[in-house]
């Protein structure tokens, strides 16, 4: 947090530091908190990242669409020019991926998942609008190296070794961003968008930016079967957008983010993308896509996959500031000699006043290659996985615009029994966490 608000007041003092008005006034560019409507009387753009025609609760991550009914968690200042807004999400917590010590596979750890982000933009004469996203996340200490318990997680490597069972940490600068967009008309805008790191146009908004995910600290495990591109180093999209749908391209970065977490990785452009998202009401997003990612994992640079996904999420806006928001997704993988794994997750949260509930499932076909086991006994066989978890938090504390929350979790995995003697049967795992979060903003 404290990287974002040096570079807020950094622009602010910047500002402030602007020669006077032709009336000889010294302008008003200080920091402002926004606490409503009626305090803006600034040329500040009040909208959606990528367009001065959308609602703001339109952003997701990248350049992702979430309904427009969705709930916003964060912080909003404005200077005389600029709007800013500060999210972040911050677990402590303890958890056990086998309580009942079925197999071998599962771990436990104390830690403390984490990610914040700044969001600022600016109009750029009538029509148009310059933004940038400053995106940092602490896993990298918290977390360490090899990440955290998640059992049949899968993705990226640690010291030489592939990474299984185990969610890989997420890199200090997770994003880099700029954009540039114009409105055409009311219902018809363009934009750039440049980022380094940053996210192609590929999957559904990624999981730490759904209303339907925000309670639970966990990645889902078809990760990388959806929104494992979220943090690629070097991304280029252009889109185009047309009343209610939008139709983007991106050029992009195939490999994933390597072992070293606090640096810069090389870019390499060698991957695309294209995505089409409809919102046909307020309360509904949805998106197809598909795209090519060379060579995504360094354990295996020769392996380059063909990813296509769907998804839609619903938000739901209802009395006493309760919100329900659910998600599904399908996320399909193609590698040479394989004809294809699938993944679908259904996720969803009744988000109420001060309580949370939330539930996740999955279904995610792991390959042996995937689980890291020996072809020799299991061969080319693809294991089901089903993943259930439901949980509950309740916020204790509620200061300066400020929550903190108490929950927990509890998952069960219904694994292949050709797995039981490496993972148990049906394997129980268990976490409870202080989460530190923003309020929610009433626009």
């Amino acid at each position: 947090m404290l990287l974002l608000s040096c570079i807020v007041l950094a622009q602010a003092q910047h500002e402030h530091h602007k020669p006077a008005n032709n009336t000889g006034k010294q302008q008003d560019t200080s920091v402002h908190f926004y606490t409503g409507v009626e305090d803006m009387q600034m040329d500040v753009p009040m909208s959606h990242a990528f367009s001065l025609n959308l609602p703001m609760n339109r952003n997701g991550s990248g350049t992702g669409w979430l309904p427009d009914a969705s709930p916003m968690y964060g912080y909003m200042l404005h200077s005389k020019n600029w709007m800013y807004m500060i999210h972040g999400n911050l677990f402590l917590r303890y958890t056990n991926q086998d309580i009942g010590s079925k197999g071998s596979r599962g771990d436990q750890k104390f830690d403390a998942p984490n990610w914040f982000m700044l969001m600022a933009q600016r109009k750029v004469g009538a029509r148009g609008l310059f933004h940038y996203n400053v995106m940092v996340s602490l896993d990298p200490l918290t977390e360490g190296g090899a990440g955290y318990p998640l059992l049949f997680q899968s993705g990226e490597s640690w010291k030489g070794q592939p990474l299984v069972d185990r969610q890989h940490p997420h890199d200090l600068f997770s994003e880099l961003s700029v954009s540039y967009s114009y409105a055409f008309s009311k219902k018809v805008d363009a934009f750039a968008y440049f980022g380094y790191p940053g996210e192609p146009a590929l999957g559904s908004v990624a999981f730490m930016h759904r209303p339907s995910a925000l309670a639970n600290p966990d990645a889902p495990v078809s990760h990388h079967w959806n929104d494992g591109t979220h943090i690629t180093f070097g991304v280029a999209t252009l889109g185009v957008r047309v009343d209610k749908f939008k139709l983007e391209g991106s050029l992009f970065t195939g490999r994933e983010p390597d072992e070293n977490r606090y640096n810069f990785d090389k870019m390499r452009f060698d991957s695309w993308s294209g995505r089409l998202s409809f919102n046909p009401s307020r309360n509904w997003a949805f998106q197809v896509s598909h795209g090519y990612v060379k060579s995504p994992e360094a354990l295996h640079p020769g392996e380059d996959v063909n990813r296509t996904t769907a998804s839609a999420i619903f938000s739901l806006p209802m009395r006493n500031d309760n919100w329900m928001n659910v998600t599904t997704l399908w996320g399909l993988n193609k590698t040479p000699g394989h004809e294809g794994e699938n993944a679908f997750l259904l996720e969803g949260a009744w988000q109420m006043k001060k309580a949370a509930v939330y539930t996740r499932y999955e279904w995610v076909q792991k390959s042996v290659e995937e689980l890291d086991l020996d072809p020799a006994k299991y061969g080319d066989a693809l294991f089901p996985v089903n993943a259930l978890t439901a949980g509950v938090s309740y916020d204790l504390l509620n200061i300066a615009k400020t929550r903190l929350a108490l929950g927990g979790q509890l998952s069960v995995f219904f694994d292949d029994k050709s797995l039981h003697d490496l993972y148990g049967k049906n394997p129980l795992a268990l976490q409870v966490y202080l989460r530190i979060y923003p309020g929610l903003m009433k626009m």
